[in-house]
C-alpha cells in the first residue's frame, strides 16, 4: 500500500499551515528553513508553480499520491458536472477521510492506518482499503472488537463540530455519509480550478 512517509513538518511549512493536522512544531515555526527565515526575497511565482503548489496542497492534504490524483482527475474530467467539484468530492469521499470527518482518528494518516488494521466496517462488513469510495447511504462503524481501541476513544472525546453531510452516533460508534459534499459544504481551502488548469496543460 503506497503512502507518502517523508518530513510532514517541512511539507507543512512550505504551504505555512498545517497539511497533515496537528502539528506542534509547526507551531513553533510556521515558515521554511533558509538563513533568512522567513524574509527572504521571492521572485514573482509564475502561474505554472501556483497550479502545482496548489495540487501538491491537495494531494498531501488528503494523502493521496500523484498517480492516484491524476486518475482521480480523469475520472472527474469524463463525468458530467464541475471537474474541480468533482475531484474534490471524490477525495472527500474516500473511507480514510470519512473515518478522520467522523472524528473517529485524529488525522487522516491515523485514519488510514485504523482502517488498514481492519478497525472499521461499512455497511456491516469490514473493509481495509483507505481509497475505498463511500455512496450515500453508507454506514460507517467501528468494529465491536475495537470499540475500546484508545487512539479512536481519545479522538471521539475531542470532538467538535460535524461536516453537515455525515451524521454521527457517537454512543453506537457509527455514521452515514448521508449525501455528497457540495463545494461550500468541503472546509478545505483548496483553488480546486487551479488542479484542473494544471492538468489540463
Amino acid at each position: 500500500m503506497a503512502k507518502y512517509i517523508g518530513p510532514k513538518t517541512k511539507i507543512s511549512r512550505k504551504f505555512g499551515e498545517c497539511v497533515y493536522g496537528e502539528d506542534k512544531y509547526f507551531e513553533r515555526r510556521k515558515y521554511p528553513s533558509g538563513q533568512h527565515g522567513n524574509n527572504r526575497r521571492r521572485g514573482k511565482r509564475s502561474e505554472y508553480f501556483v497550479q502545482l503548489s496548489e495540487k501538491q496542497r491537495a494531494k498531501y492534504t488528503y494523502g493521496i499520491l500523484e498517480r492516484q490524483f491524476k486518475r482521480l482527475f480523469t475520472e472527474s474530467s469524463r463525468k458530467k458536472g464541475i471537474t474541480g467539484e468533482l475531484i474534490l468530492q471524490a477525495c472527500e469521499s474516500r473511507l480514510d477521510n470519512i473515518v478522520f470527518r467522523l472524528k473517529f482518528a485524529p488525522s487522516r494518516s491515523s485514519a488510514r492506518q485504523i482502517v488498514s488494521h481492519r478497525h472499521v466496517v461499512v455497511n456491516d462488513h469490514i473493509v481495509n482499503i483507505p481509497s475505498f469510495r463511500l455512496k450515500p447511504g453508507d454506514k460507517i462503524g467501528i468494529r465491536e472488537k475495537s470499540k475500546n481501541h484508545p487512539v479512536i476513544l481519545e479522538s471521539i472525546k475531542k470532538i467538535s463540530s460535524l461536516v453537515e453531510w455525515l451524521i454521527l452516533d457517537e454512543k453506537k460508534m457509527v455514521g452515514i455519509f448521508r449525501m455528497m459534499p457540495k463545494r461550500t459544504q468541503i472546509p478545505e481551502n483548496i483553488k480546486e480550478q487551479l488542479i484542473v488548469e494544471f492538468y489540463s496543460k
